[in-house]
Order: C-alpha cells, then structure tokens, then sequence
C-alpha cells in the first residue's frame, strides 16, 4: 500500500514538473499537424491545386437547389404564350390559400398595383412607376399561367419574384390576383373548393383505376393459360 502510495506522489511530481516549465506562448508537439493547422484559401481565390485555379466550385450539371423545382416554361415569348394558355393553378382555391395569397399580395404587389389590382398603388401615384396595367385589361386577359410566369421571371419594369417567395406562396398569390381580376370584372366570387374533399376523391379515383386494371390483368392471364 506505501509502494503504491509512493508511486502516486513520484507521478504527480513528474507531471507537475513537466507542467510548469510549459510556455503558454509556444504550442507543444503536435501529431499530424495539417489536421490542427490546415491552409486557408479564399473563397473566390486562385490556386493551382484545384481545377480551373478557382476554389468556389458551380454546382454540378442538373443539380437543383433543396426546395426547388424546375420551371418548364422557358423565358421567351413562346414560353410565356405557352404557360398562359396551359399552365393551371394546383393548389386547391381555399380559404386559406386565398388569405395567404392577400397577405403576400399585400407585401410585394399591392406598392404598384394596388390593393384592388386596378394598377394605382402608392409609387404609381407618385409616378415612381407609370403604365401599370389592371388586372381586367382585356389588351391583356391575365390567365392563371401567364400570372405565375411573370412572377417567375418579371416582365419590363417588374423583376422576378422566384427568389423572394416559394412555389406554394407565387400560387397563392395567383388565386388572390384571379380573385381581384373577377372583382374588377364585376363577377360574382369563385366558390372555395374543400381540400380534403379534394384529396379524398383524387385516393378514390386512384383505388378506382387500381381494381379497373386487377380484373384486366387476371383476364390477360386467363387467355394465356
């Protein structure tokens, strides 16, 4: 028990000795010191050992960001002409969804066209922008599509607003502008769709079509026997 006693105290005493004559200044050894100590490099810097000398990589071809879904619809008349005689509303009109589409509407639309969409927000009145179009402009006769487009990528004076809101917000926005559209129009109010209702027949439809193709493949196997 002393030997082991002794042991203890002869180790605390080596320790200790080591420990105070350490410099606070210098770094002690280090084992594989590119793991402590690895180079910097600048984001947008240029160095020989990475491709092209440039360390800020593009992203790789195809790849899309988390989030987002590619867009079909090209930038270019026949682009826009195309997503406004197809390109359809997905999100069921609810409630809900049109209350969240004034709300955005409210903050990045309405400083130009207006809390009706009659085309006269506040910098229109003070003639920061002029010629903004109604919504009930039949030079123009908007569409669900052509709505979503020129959010997507702008149109004259008006830049895209892809990176500012999401997929789910510019639809929403969009059954707020159809609704402001058939207001001016003088038409009554479009009636709200029932969400789950939706979502209820779209499973029976699929059940549907499930038990439609069952007895045509045990008819198909039939013959072959």
């Amino acid at each position: 028990m002393r030997s082991l006693f002794n042991r203890y105290i002869a180790f605390l005493f080596v320790a200790g000795l080591f420990t105070s004559c350490a410099d606070e200044n210098e770094p002690n050894y280090q084992y594989f010191p590119d793991m402590y100590v690895s180079p910097g490099y600048e984001t947008y810097g240029s160095y020989d050992i990475f491709q092209n000398e440039q360390e800020a990589k593009l992203p790789a071809e195809g790849s899309i960001p988390r989030g987002w879904m590619p867009y079909e619809y090209e930038n270019t008349p026949e682009g826009s002409a195309n997503a406004k005689a197809n390109l359809t509303n997905p999100l069921p009109y609810t409630e809900d969804n049109l209350a969240a589409g004034k709300e955005l509407y409210t903050i990045y639309c309405a400083v130009c066209h207006g809390d009706k969409g009659a085309g006269k927000g506040i910098l229109v009145e003070r003639e920061k922008f002029l010629g903004v179009p109604s919504y009930d402009d039949p030079g123009r006769a908007i569409t669900e599509g052509s709505v979503y487009h020129v959010m997507y990528y702008g149109l004259n004076n008006m830049g895209s607003y892809a990176s500012q809101t999401t997929i789910e917000e510019r639809w929403q926005i969009d059954h707020y502008v159809m609704s402001l559209k058939r207001s001016l129009e003088g038409k009554p109010e479009r009636a709200f769709e029932d969400a789950k209702q939706d979502a209820q027949s779209s499973e029976a439809e699929g059940e549907q079509m499930t038990s439609e193709e069952e007895p045509a493949q045990e008819t198909q196997e039939e013959t072959q026997n």
